[in-house]
């Protein structure tokens, strides 16, 4: 008989040469388990998506419930069900008055996707303007306004009519113009390894979107949610925009994602044509349960508020030789190692130390730290040991090659 890990390769289609492979049959709080009892304590989230946990008691409870009552009923949009009108109002009620309009998808890219065609039907315009070391998903439309040549030449050609320009160049933003249809951005890029936006950098992209009549659109697909230290990252930065893009931890473990604007630009997808835009499983009824239990959590339990304690005593405790720099803010870090071939040693062999660890896209120097948000102090600091634990080794065994 073939193990799950034979059929894993042999049936599941992969994105890498070299998966991780690790096997997972549980998993809870901030810890995953193997099959022989292995554990691992989470530190990237399943990249920021379980923000309060894996199977926080409170979410799966109201899984259940839903499940009780309903699973899928109709094409997103034509029938009134209870968790989608729930979730809806109150992520209105946590936002500014114009976001005030809600549409759900399956995920992230469902979501930049849904955001371009809004953007394109309300200005009747086409141009669209991205950051270079950008991320919002890797299907047609969404990698087309992807920041990195290296995931987009073999698929060309793709989405006509987007530009690309610098993030934090100012200069660059004379690209918006009277025939942009919108501009997207990460208020934080995260792929690109936690990078900040400069001082008055988004109210210029805001201005310059006002004045020539483009939207802005927003995504924090990874920001959202109290990451930052902040629930969205629109509290911090006081930029609004005029579409918001949330997924991850939007669902509380299950797929989720919603682009977010006024009821006046929404609208411009009812008619000519009707419907504009159409998901059969968008809003699912168990997901929109899950991501509206996760959300009061994090409101109930203060996660957002904890993060910024969390995140100095991460950059307190990890302190090491190849450690050059630390970046970002709440629970969503770049450690940035003195090689890359540091990261890459310390990546793949980091399960071997109890701990899991991810990449960044675009950043090869530095490995991602994007717990689940209720991690304890006491774990941060088991964490770190870990970590350090590692460190030494990838030291030892990198210095010889």
């Amino acid at each position: 008989m073939l193990t799950n890990r034979q059929l894993f390769l042999l049936h599941l289609g992969q994105t890498s040469s070299t998966p991780l492979a690790l096997e997972i049959e549980k998993a809870e709080g901030v810890f995953m388990f193997g099959p022989a009892g292995e554990k691992y304590l989470d530190l990237i989230s399943g990249v920021s998506v379980s923000n309060t946990g894996h199977r926080h008691p409170k979410v799966v409870d109201a899984v259940k419930r839903q499940v009780d009552s309903y699973l899928h009923l109709m094409v997103y949009g034509e029938m009134i069900q209870n968790p989608q009108v729930k979730y809806a109002e109150r992520l209105t009620q946590l936002l500014p008055p114009d976001l005030d309009n809600c549409y759900f998808v399956n995920s992230g890219s469902e979501a930049v996707e849904g955001a371009l065609k809004l953007a394109k039907r309300f200005t009747g315009r086409s141009k669209v303007v991205y950051f270079k070391s950008s991320y919002h998903g890797s299907t047609h439309g969404a990698l087309s306004i992807q920041g990195s040549e290296i995931y987009k030449n073999a698929f060309r050609p793709l989405l006509p009519d987007t530009w690309q320009i610098n993030f934090n160049n100012f200069q660059s933003l004379d690209s918006i113009d009277n025939k942009t249809a919108c501009v997207i951005v990460e208020p934080i890029q995260a792929e690109a390894g936690v990078i900040f936006p400069e001082k008055g950098f988004l109210e210029e992209i805001r201005k310059k979107c006002s004045e020539n009549g483009a939207l802005l659109i927003f995504d924090e697909i990874q920001t959202g949610f109290g990451r930052l230290g902040n629930m969205f990252a629109i509290d911090r930065f006081k930029v609004i925009p005029d579409i918001l893009l949330l997924a991850k931890a939007l669902g509380g473990g299950m797929p989720l994602g919603a682009f977010i604007s006024s009821k006046k630009i929404m609208s411009s997808l009812i008619a000519n044509p009707q419907p504009g835009h159409i998901t059969t499983f968008g809003g699912h009824p168990v997901c929109c349960a899950a991501g509206l239990a996760s959300l009061e959590v994090i409101i109930e339990e203060k996660l957002t508020e904890s993060c910024t304690g969390k995140s100095a005593l991460f950059k307190k405790e990890l302190n090491h030789p190849v450690i050059s720099e630390i970046r970002g803010e709440g629970l969503l870090l770049a450690v940035e190692l003195n090689k890359p071939e540091y990261v890459q040693y310390a990546i793949s062999h980091a399960p071997e130390y109890g701990i899991i660890l991810d990449y960044f896209l675009f950043c090869n120097n530095a490995f991602r730290i994007a717990p689940p948000l209720i991690i304890s102090n006491d774990e941060i600091l088991k964490a770190c040991s870990q970590v350090k634990q590692l460190l030494d080794n990838t030291l030892r065994n990198t210095k010889t090659k």
